[in-house]
């Protein structure tokens, strides 16, 4: 697995690195930014759509021709949606994942920023996500961003995972652990 991320660490840097020194050099950096967690939002909730993206069976030309069909209907930054026409293009778009997560760490280092995965059995309030971005400020000491992912499994409760800092505090992992001390003591 660690083999299999460096790989597509490898290939999704250069794609980040373009996409990050265009949308700077037009002075696109937020609506960009926006466009692409619109993105990694709909591979986060559809697993379909991942798959899709993954899919070493379907071909880089059907890939393109599907995203094409689905940027037509979306109001996507026209920067982003050229980029992933490129990257479907180039037969990249199974490292659409890392390539997004590669651009949000170029924009966040460039505005002083620190990013946080934030994952949660049902989508934040506002509220929520304000007061969880002040607290992670209050202990790391700089502006937090949040990439937030959306996992019914977790049944309640939050994973936050800030560099290589896991806090987990869903009631799948609390059960999980109450399942393996029960077996301890019987």
């Amino acid at each position: 697995m660690a083999a299999q991320n460096s790989v597509l660490t490898q290939i999704a840097r250069p794609y980040a690195s373009a996409l990050f020194d265009l949308a700077q050099s037009e002075n696109q950096l937020a609506s960009v930014e926006t466009s692409l967690s619109d993105v990694s939002r709909l591979i986060g909730e559809s697993a379909d759509f991942a798959r899709f993206l993954r899919s070493p069976v379907i071909t880089a030309d059907d890939k393109a021709q599907a995203l094409d069909s689905v940027l037509a209907k979306s109001s996507t930054n026209p920067l982003v949606a050229n980029f992933l026409r490129l990257v479907a293009k180039n037969g990249r778009l199974f490292a659409l994942d890392a390539i997004i997560a590669g651009f949000r760490e170029l924009a966040a280092k460039a505005r002083g920023e620190i990013t946080a995965d934030v994952t949660s059995a049902a989508p934040l309030t506002g509220e929520q996500v304000t007061s969880l971005s002040e607290t992670l400020k209050a202990k790391i000491g700089k502006t937090v961003t949040l990439n937030q992912f959306v996992d019914p499994s977790l049944i309640g409760g939050l994973q936050v995972k800030v560099g290589s800092q896991m806090i987990d505090s869903s009631l799948k992992t609390k059960l999980a652990a109450m399942k393996i001390a029960m077996k301890e003591v019987g």
